[in-house]
């Protein structure tokens, strides 16, 4: 196996605070994965989101951020594909101290825009399946070996790390699959990943996959996973399981169609689940979130896992008194608000309990007794039944009308 270039910082993240989930997964005593590295694809796939377009300032905003995070490879962009593009690419790798890296077809053009531009790695792609060799990149197999190989070698001998991509290798003939990538290892390749391109593969089976795959080089394994059922996370958690060492990812999971495996998805489940150190300043994803929420103009639904506006966020009564006597009732214990740089929040609505309008009030200096508690619970619940949003000034209104004391009435009494 080739060495490993590992850019991490000395980003140390504190020892878990909470024991691992007791009772069905209490017998998990060590993690299935060795190690994870991030590499993001934001700039690149994730700009290719339909209707995205990232200005230039965005660019360097987006990788500063995640530069200063600790991800280990930063995907810049497909160099050849504008003089601005060039630039932009060019510039974020003289700026930043982690490896980034520009992407390349088997095309000479290609690569050398790429080498130009200063990356510290070069990312070379060529088509593997039946139908893209066919209906889009019209060319034979023995063809595509041919590019990929030479692509490699001149890269190689530029003295720059390379990482090769079967394009669609899980829909791509497993033997030509072996076939390709055993010419990339004799040519030296540093890294290989396995791109789930169509976003068709299942956890067991890109498992499976991967495993194959590390019968046939002595690179590195990267995959890349496609969320157009929902699955591109568990994918890639299932490729580190199988031996891989990196995963694409893009944040919020912007991408084309469905989008990628989301970056916060990825690093939080290595980091709480997996109990594997990235090396990554998680308590900045969800401000980076909010950065690329911005700039590719997609909204992060409320629902998002780890950076949506739910996600530490609870109405239910039951939910709510559970959390406000202890977090770990009806979140998941290992990963905390404060661990992604989110705040936990209490909603108030039609599923409200009378501890969380408690504890509005009492945040807002409110001293209600039982009966005062009840009263307001009764009229919240009734606003919120009206798909009202039930806001601080709503409910200090209720309050106020209720003949709740607060703190400032009693100071002036005084």
């Amino acid at each position: 196996m080739r060495c490993l270039n590992d850019t991490r910082r000395t980003l140390r993240r504190a020892p878990r605070r909470v024991e691992f989930f007791q009772g069905t997964l209490a017998h998990i005593t060590e993690s299935e994965i060795d190690g994870v590295r991030i590499f993001d694809t934001t700039l690149r796939d994730g700009e290719q989101s339909p209707r995205t377009s990232f200005s230039y300032e965005e660019k360097r905003d987006i990788a500063a951020t995640l530069d200063e995070m600790g991800t280990h490879v930063i995907e810049a962009g497909f160099p050849v594909n504008s003089d601005a593009e060039f630039e932009a690419v060019s510039d974020i790798a003289a700026s930043t101290d982690t490896t980034v890296c520009g992407l390349a077809r088997v095309v000479d053009k290609d690569v050398e825009a790429a080498l130009d531009a200063g990356v510290e790695m070069v990312h070379v792609f060529v088509s593997t399946s039946d139908v893209q060799l066919a209906d889009s990149m019209h060319a034979s197999k023995e063809e595509a070996v041919e590019r990929a190989v030479a692509s490699v070698e001149r890269v190689k001998d530029a003295g720059v790390e390379v990482m090769f991509s079967p394009m669609d290798a899980t829909r791509t003939d497993v033997g030509f699959l072996a076939e390709i990538l055993s010419a990339v290892d004799d040519a030296g390749v540093d890294w290989v990943n396995i791109p789930d391109t169509c976003g068709v593969a299942t956890p067991t089976r890109f498992a499976d996959l991967v495993r194959e795959v590390r019968q046939h080089t002595d690179a590195h394994i990267d995959v890349h996973a496609h969320d157009d059922f929902g699955l591109a996370t568990a994918n890639a958690m299932a490729g580190f399981e199988a031996g891989a060492a990196q995963a694409q990812v893009s944040v919020n999971g912007i991408g084309e169609r469905a989008g990628n495996a989301a970056y916060e998805e990825v690093v939080m489940s290595a980091e709480s689940l997996y109990d594997v150190d990235t090396g990554i300043d998680t308590k900045r994803i969800t401000e980076l979130s909010r950065i690329v929420e911005e700039a590719s103009d997609i909204p992060v639904p409320a629902n998002k896992p780890v950076v949506g506006r739910n996600a530490f966020s609870h109405e239910s009564g039951i939910h709510a008194a559970g959390v406000i006597e202890n977090s770990d009732t009806f979140e998941p214990g290992v990963m905390t608000p404060e661990m992604v740089g989110a705040q936990r929040e209490f909603v108030l609505g039609k599923h409200t309990g009378a501890h969380s309008v408690r504890k509005r009030l009492e945040d807002a200096g409110f001293t209600p007794d039982d009966g005062e508690v009840r009263a307001v619970t009764r009229r919240v619940k009734d606003f919120g039944a009206e798909k009202e949003r039930v806001t601080t000034d709503v409910l200090t209104r209720i309050a106020r009308e209720e003949g709740v004391e607060h703190e400032d009435d009693t100071e002036v009494r005084a």
